[in-house]
């Protein structure tokens, strides 16, 4: 059955598809013989992103996260190794996390700059998070993974935020920057072989 034979769907009511449907003949009003034309983009420039392309957004997100957080306990084990607090180490990270997001998880552009700029940011709250549970761990007397257990995400999230510096803050920013603009910088092409 076709849209027309519907006894609901009225022609102002097909105008009003965004999918389509008025282009195939089914509108064939003389007092509206422009209405699909006009209608169309109106409501094209308002339709919802596609299925695909959220889940696909929502994969690259979840995925910078956990870069960020891979790169937060990486900085976090070379901070407790030297035992001096390394708050410049957040440019390197930046840069391998851009490198790492538009090589392999999204192209190159607005995307890819802003996953990778919350990557870096997420990286520096989170190894100021672990920083807090080691030195917690350490002056107690706990492991570290019971001390992790023992003060929870709200007490650690509060101690790193007592610990953040103004240095810590200017490097985290330089580094989102950095990763900005790294993200935001096309792939260099390959030269074919003559």
């Amino acid at each position: 059955m076709e849209l027309k034979n519907w006894p609901w769907a009225s022609h102002a009511m097909m105008a009003a598809l965004p999918d389509g449907w008025m282009l195939d003949g089914a509108l064939h009003d003389p007092k509206l013989p422009n209405a699909a034309a006009l209608a169309y983009p109106f409501f094209a420039a308002w339709l919802p992103m596609s299925v695909r392309s959220i889940a696909s957004l929502v994969f690259s997100a979840f995925i910078a996260a956990m870069l960020g957080l891979a790169a937060g306990a990486l900085w976090m084990v070379v901070t407790v190794y030297q035992r001096q607090p390394m708050p410049w180490l957040v440019l390197p990270i930046a840069a391998i996390l851009a490198w790492t997001i538009r090589n392999s998880v999204r192209k190159p552009g607005n995307v890819a700059a802003a996953l990778a700029a919350l990557a870096t940011l997420l990286a520096s709250i989170y190894v100021s998070m672990l920083i807090a549970a080691a030195q917690i761990a350490g002056s107690m007397g706990l492991g570290f993974v019971d001390t992790l257990l023992t003060a929870g995400t709200g007490m650690l999230w509060q101690l790193a935020r007592i610990g953040f510096s103004t240095s810590d803050v200017v490097w985290t920013l330089l580094a989102m920057l950095l990763a900005t603009w790294l993200g935001l910088r096309p792939l260099p092409i390959k030269k074919q072989p003559k």
